[in-house]
């Protein structure tokens, strides 16, 4: 079986639409797909009624999430979460909340721009994107892209929307322990995505792991791409430790990166597990 436990569509910041991306993810040969647009579950719905036969899909969410352990300010924190229900009102009121802050922050980044005279047009890049939806940076990335600034999304991020970059602008974000709790209560799961990516910027502690595994965490995304191998070992043994279920995932944004749908993958013991410690939303079966 080959399962993938990370992707975006448009209902966030990816590239494929809900049908779109299920499609991709049958005829990459994928058995199992879930789909976690950030602070929302607004996909769900087409991505379950466009199922190619033969393929599960896996409800969920990316959460955005804060730690204030390890030095006693935020860490950015990206929480998977699987299978809880959507309805759950503190759920509900969150994700609104979240996806406000991401509009507000994105439209505050493009003024920043255009009052510097780079080629930005705030109003343009904010009806571009679905009502409602969870705005982020890879939206400000690709109109740099359009106006011929950048050549990708990753120069964008490496040159002005990156954390310490002059047009980045914090959010403020869910308490970590507020959303494993949270989901808890919806009868979902959460797994902390990729953890140890340095490459992003600071990242939480083992112990700070370890006492949210105490928390109620259900897993930690091991095979991710922006985990090499030394990496990856360290957190496996991080999670036989603190008896974490271990998940792999591509974090697929369709063309907004270059890594492929099902280019990192879950065992399916290990997706079993997660599943067995569920009692919220349903997976779908195509």
């Amino acid at each position: 079986m080959r399962i993938d436990l990370h992707t975006h569509s448009t209902v966030s910041d990816g590239t494929d639409t809900p049908a779109e991306l299920v499609r991709a993810a049958a005829r990459a040969g994928l058995d199992v797909v879930a789909l976690t647009d950030h602070d929302t579950t607004a996909g769900w719905a087409e991505a379950t009624d466009a199922l190619p036969p033969g393929l599960t899909l896996v409800p969920g969410a990316e959460l955005s999430c804060v730690s204030d352990h390890d030095g006693g300010y935020g860490i950015s924190v990206h929480l998977l979460a699987y299978l809880f229900d959507p309805t759950s009102p503190a759920i509900v009121t969150e994700q609104q909340r979240l996806r406000i802050e991401r509009r507000t922050r994105l439209r505050a980044m493009a003024k920043r721009m255009s009052e510097d005279g780079l080629p930005v047009d705030p109003d343009e890049i904010m009806g571009l994107l679905p009502a409602d939806s969870p705005a982020g940076r890879p939206h400000l990335a690709q109109a740099l892209v359009r106006a011929g600034l950048v050549a990708s999304v990753d120069q964008a991020f490496a040159e002005y929307l990156g954390n310490g970059r002059g047009y980045y602008i914090p959010r403020q974000d869910t308490p970590v322990e507020d959303a494993i709790d949270m989901i808890a209560a919806a009868g979902g799961v959460t797994v902390f995505a990729h953890p140890f990516a340095r490459s992003r910027g600071r990242i939480v502690s083992a112990d700070t792991i370890a006492a949210l595994a105490e928390r109620g965490l259900t897993g930690v995304e091991v095979d991710h791409p922006n985990h090499d191998e030394e990496t990856r070992e360290e957190l496996r043994g991080l999670a036989r430790e603190l008896n974490l279920i271990q998940t792999g995932s591509s974090d697929y944004h369709g063309t907004n990166k270059t890594i492929p749908i099902g280019a990192e993958n879950t065992d399916p013991e290990q997706l079993e597990a997660l599943m067995a410690k569920a009692s919220g939303a349903q997976v779908a079966v195509g």
